[in-house]
C-alpha cells in the first residue's frame, strides 16, 4: 500500500512552526523573533502568527525580556521517557480546544494495520460524540473519518480495505457501488474536507480533514446533528484552519 502525499495548509504551517521550533532550541538561553527570522528566512507576519500558535501551545515561552526558550509542552514531547503521555495529554487538550471552537464534538483518527481506529476524541454533554451502531473499523464506506482516511491511500489499498468490509447500506444515504465510492475518492481534493451527510446514521452530519504525519495516515472530524448541517461546512473550515497544532504535535 502506498500513500497519497499531497501538502495541505496545515502540513505547510507544521514545516514552518518546526523550523522555528528547531531555531528556539538552538538558543538555550532564549532567542529574539528578529533572530528566529533571520535563522528561518519568514515574514514578520507569518512568523508572529507560528509564534503567537506556539506560546498557545506552551511549545515556546516568551521571557520576561522578549526572547524566546522552548516550551514545556516541547520538552515534554521531546523526551522519550514520557512522549506517549505527553502526546496524548497535549492532543486531548488540543482536541478539548477544538471542539469548543468549532462547537462540536471533535475526533482524531489513524489508519493502523490495514484498519480505521478513533484514538481520541473529545465531546461534552452540548456537543455529544456520534453514537457507534456499527463499528467504525467496518463501516469506513459510510463515514467521513474513513473516506477522509481511505483518501490518503493509493488505489489499490482502498480497494483492499473496500474488498475485505464490504459497503453495507447503512441508511438510504450510503453509498453501497464500490466503483461510485472509489471514483469519489480518487477525485476528492485534500484541500477539501471529506462530508458525511447521514450516510453512517440518521440525524447525524460529519465532516474530516486529513492530518498524515510522514508514514501514519490520520484525520480530524467533527459531528454535528442534521437539525444543524447549515454549519456543517463553516465548522469544517474552521477545523480545517486549527488542523496544524495537532499535526506538529504528531510531528515532534
Amino acid at each position: 500500500m502506498a500513500l497519497r502525499h499531497e501538502p495541505t495548509a496545515p502540513h505547510h504551517s507544521v514545516q514552518d512552526a518546526l523550523r522555528v521550533l528547531e531555531a528556539v532550541a538552538r538558543h538555550t538561553t532564549g532567542v529574539t523573533d528578529t533572530e528566529i527570522a533571520r535563522e528561518t528566512g519568514l515574514g514578520t507576519e507569518r512568523l508572529t502568527t507560528l509564534l503567537r500558535m506556539l506560546r498557545r501551545e506552551a511549545h515556546v515561552e516568551q521571557t520576561a525580556d522578549g526572547t524566546y526558550v522552548a516550551g514545556q509542552a516541547f520538552a515534554r514531547l521531546g523526551s522519550a521517557r514520557e512522549h506517549e503521555e505527553a502526546l496524548r495529554d497535549k492532543l486531548q487538550h488540543t482536541l478539548n480546544r477544538l471542539r469548543d471552537s468549532v462547537g462540536a464534538a471533535v475526533y482524531l483518527s489513524r489508519y493502523v494495520d490495514g484498519e480505521v481506529r478513533v484514538t481520541q476524541y473529545a465531546d461534552s454533554p452540548a456537543t455529544p460524540k456520534v453514537h457507534e451502531w456499527v463499528d467504525f473499523r467496518c463501516s469506513a464506506h459510510a463515514t467521513a473519518v474513513g473516506k477522509s482516511l481511505l483518501t490518503q491511500l493509493d488505489h489499490d489499498g482502498r480497494r483492499d480495505h473496500l474488498a475485505r468490509y464490504g459497503m453495507a447500506r447503512l441508511t438510504s444515504h450510503t453509498i453501497t457501488s464500490d466503483k461510485l465510492l472509489l471514483s469519489r475518492l480518487g477525485a476528492q481534493p485534500p484541500t477539501v474536507p471529506v462530508l458525511d451527510l447521514q450516510e453512517y446514521a440518521v440525524g447525524t452530519v460529519c465532516a474530516a480533514v486529513p492530518i498524515t504525519a510522514g508514514s501514519s495516515v490520520g484525520c480530524l472530524a467533527l459531528s454535528l446533528p442534521v437539525r444543524q448541517a447549515h454549519r456543517l461546512r463553516r465548522a469544517a473550515d474552521t477545523l480545517n484552519r486549527n488542523a496544524a497544532p495537532v499535526l506538529l504535535s504528531l510531528t515532534i
